[in-house]
């Protein structure tokens, strides 16, 4: 597993945006770890997180694009944060855009934050996490409307590898319905193999009883990628 990856699971444990226990999710599934990627909140925990975005894109898209798209409203930080990254890490300028729930008609009119969309634009598209990808249904024909662009990947933070709208995974179902590649900094796989039995603070976030908490769900509601 690639450092990057093993820092990116400790700094989420440490932000409190990966947790341990037993979660009822929006699904109703009953789930033994939950994603709050609403815990970064100080400008610290973002430009580390804008970081690890930018790692992970540059690793499995490149950086030949032209936009960072961040759908509204989680997405306008993790772009905004993401693009600084990329121009320090790399030296690269890509410019951001994101979307308005509520299209705005006056001063700054329109659908879209942000820079303007052209033909040709390459663009990637990030979010925190896809259960469902119902932000990815409600944005794409927003970005198509505006210009002739090309979609080049859609990067989350955590793949929960779970089912989707079918027995895929939201990434998965996003990748086949949609024609653009699908990628995550890490998966739940990696985050599993990592913590299981590793101590950190005095505590073991996976033991035995977790792990075999987490095996059972994947068991039921694992994704047949």
């Amino acid at each position: 597993m690639d450092q990057y990856k093993k820092e990116f699971i400790d700094f989420m444990v440490e932000s409190e945006v990966l947790k341990f226990g037993e979660f009822t999710l929006k699904s109703g599934r009953k789930s033994p770890f939950f994603m709050n990627a609403g815990a970064y909140v100080t400008g610290t925990q973002l430009r580390k997180l804008g970081q690890y975005y930018a790692r992970a894109i540059e690793a499995h898209f490149g950086l030949d694009f032209d936009v960072l798209f961040g759908p509204a409203y989680k997405g306008i930080p993790l772009g905004v944060a993401t693009a600084m990254a990329i121009s320090e890490l790399y030296g690269v300028d890509v410019r951001y855009a994101s979307n308005r729930k509520e299209v705005k008609d006056h001063g700054d009119t329109g659908i879209m934050l942000g820079s303007n969309l052209k033909d040709g634009d390459k663009i990637v598209m990030i979010e925190d996490v896809t259960t469902s990808g119902k932000s990815i249904e409600e944005t794409f024909p927003i970005l198509k409307a505006q210009a002739d662009v090309e979609i080049r990947g859609l990067i989350v933070s955590l793949n929960r590898m779970e089912k989707g709208k079918g027995e895929k995974s939201a990434l998965s179902e996003i990748s086949e319905l949609y024609g653009f590649p699908t990628a995550a900094i890490v998966t739940m796989a990696d985050v599993t193999e990592y913590l299981y039995g590793r101590e950190k603070d005095g505590t073991v976030l996976i033991d035995d009883a977790r792990k075999a908490a987490i095996d059972e769900y994947y068991a039921q509601y694992g994704a047949k990628e």
